[in-house]
């Protein structure tokens, strides 16, 4: 089962930690990891290149996991256009994990967690 744990702050999503294999089929056939990683790696890519956001994430490749943070999203540089667009992704990213839910609950678990920045 794959876990993805999103950071909240004051109302706003700042991050993710993602855990474990989803198991929905044997590897390099698994579409629901392949959506998984993909859509990943569009909100990095999104948050460091298009928005010019700090973001920091680190990708462990043996174990998959994966901590992506952009405290972009909590208004911490005082650009709030960045402020909104980093949080709407990252609160799109989780409407859309949580739609999956639907389908593949055996093998996708996500949660939100309020932490202090």
């Amino acid at each position: 089962m794959t876990k993805i744990v999103f950071y909240k702050h004051r109302g706003a999503f700042y991050g993710f930690r993602e855990t474990g294999h989803a198991g929905f089929a044997a590897a390099g056939d698994d579409i629901l990891c392949s959506a998984i990683s993909a859509m990943t790696m569009l909100v990095i890519n999104t948050l460091e290149v298009a928005y010019a956001a700090d973001v920091d994430y680190q990708i462990d490749e043996r174990t998959t996991n994966i901590t992506v943070t952009c405290k972009a999203a909590l208004g911490t540089n005082d650009n709030e256009k960045q402020q909104y667009a980093a949080h709407g992704l990252l609160y799109g990213y989780y409407l859309q994990l949580n739609d999956m839910l639907e389908d593949y609950y055996d093998y996708l678990d996500v949660d939100v967690e309020e932490r202090a920045v």
